[in-house]
């Protein structure tokens, strides 16, 4: 049985050191292990850590408060370096994406003669918790803000997103539209049709003003992802390890026009506008993969208490364009689950993807085992699900409390790559 690399590192203004913090083993004969680079350094996307901005960016902080995100309140979110300030050197005298790219480089140099090998998967981070977004909603409540609906806060002013934004304003000749985000947004619990922006008839994001205000958050965003793909391709060139980025499984207005939650988040994704084409696209041009969750929820259990909800309509979207784009997908649960339904919902979209491809890329990551999971019955289920994933006999599996898991051979395992992630 190979191991699974539990990976740290300490971060210093020029340099960074990492180091294997503990080996234990794994229940599959071979991991992907994914390390998400995240310029927060929120840590080993397998450790799900929740480790703060280093010390010594705080203290940056301290003397530019505007390198934060910053809402219409003046809220800054510590949670990752605002993307308005990418290219300008406010640490220590470096760029965010420098200080990024020595980061990642110094993660190559340091397991070089691990990648391809036993790192097989590298999943860039690029945003709070990893995924290409806007820090809208916090994001120890963006697991549960589908439960209350939550609008988000455009994350648009601190200085630079504002010469931004003032800028391309300037440039279309409406020097109004550069002060700020949209009004009529309301607040984070509001019904979105009871805003001016929000509303599905007549509300100002169908605007010229409000289009324009979308079209140039949804660009940075994809800019920033952009520059950071163009650094991970430049340092990763060579390794033989898979690169990916991951977008946040933003469903509870999907049902609505303006899809609000999606809009602040940075996906420009309305009932007239495809935000994650674009995206997909990017993506593609660098050879990187796609990372999705919400794989296991079904919209009529979601219905049930929120009727303007589609997991499935979301995540639909997204495989369509990875196919549009034929770009790997990597799946993930957004919940624990050991139920039927649920595995079979992760079967059933995982299908949408790959049906009729000639040669489908797509892989699924298994997030949040518990103890439950280990249940005679559960487990059971659990290793008819991981047989019928690989779409043939490649695991040979013991239903019982040791679970063994066998593959037929090594080129097997390469065709279905199921990550265990202990969250």
């Amino acid at each position: 049985m190979r191991t699974r690399l539990k990976i740290f590192s300490t971060v210093t203004p020029f340099g960074e050191r990492f180091w294997l913090h503990s080996l234990s083993l794994s229940l599959l004969t071979c991991l992907v292990l994914k390390y998400s680079f995240l310029p927060n350094y929120l840590g080993p996307k397998v450790l799900n850590s929740r480790i703060s901005l280093p010390q010594w960016v705080l203290e940056e902080i301290d003397k530019d408060p505007d390198i934060a995100y910053t809402d219409r309140f003046g809220r800054r979110n510590m949670e990752y370096i605002s993307l308005g300030c990418d290219m300008f050197p406010v640490l220590k005298g470096r760029s965010p994406l420098q200080a990024y790219s020595d980061f990642m480089m110094n993660f190559r140099d340091s397991f070089r003669s691990l990648l391809g090998v036993v790192i097989t998967g590298v999943q860039v981070g690029m945003g709070p918790a990893g995924e290409l977004r806007y820090p809208s909603c916090p994001s120890q409540k963006l697991a549960w803000a589908w439960h209350t609906r939550e609008l988000g806060e455009f994350q648009c002013y601190d200085k630079y997103m504002i010469a931004s934004l003032n800028a391309c304003a300037h440039d279309v000749g409406m020097r109004g539209w550069g002060y700020g985000g949209p009004i009529g947004t309301g607040n984070l619990m509001h019904d979105p049709e009871n805003t001016e922006f929000f509303k599905s008839n007549g509300g100002s994001w169908n605007t010229p003003s409000g289009k324009f205000f979308l079209q140039w958050y949804s660009g940075m965003l994809l800019l920033h992802g952009e520059r950071i793909c163009r650094e991970a391709k430049t340092i990763f060139q060579g390794t033989e390890v898979d690169t990916s980025a991951k977008v946040a499984g933003i469903h509870w207005h999907y049902g609505t026009q303006s899809h609000p939650s999606e809009l602040t988040a940075g996906y420009y994704n309305t009932s007239r506008s495809d935000g994650y084409l674009p995206i997909a696209r990017m993506l593609g041009r660098y050879g990187f993969g796609l990372c999705c969750s919400g794989f296991g929820m079904r919209d009529v259990e979601e219905k049930k208490t929120n009727p303007v909800s589609s997991p499935e309509g979301f995540l639909r979207q997204i495989l369509l364009a990875a196919r549009v784009c034929r770009i790997p997908i990597e799946g993930e649960n957004s919940a624990t689950f050991s139920g039927d339904e649920s595995f079979e919902q992760v079967l059933k979209m995982s299908k949408f993807y790959t049906y009729g491809l000639e040669s489908p890329t797509f892989s699924f990551n298994f997030m949040r085992m518990d103890r439950y999971l280990f249940e005679q019955h559960n487990w059971a289920r659990f290793t008819r699900f991981v047989r019928q994933l690989s779409g043939a006999n490649i695991f040979r599996a013991r239903l019982d409390f040791r679970g063994d898991v066998q593959p037929t051979s090594l080129s097997d395992v390469a065709k279905v790559r199921v990550a265990y992630t202990y969250c």
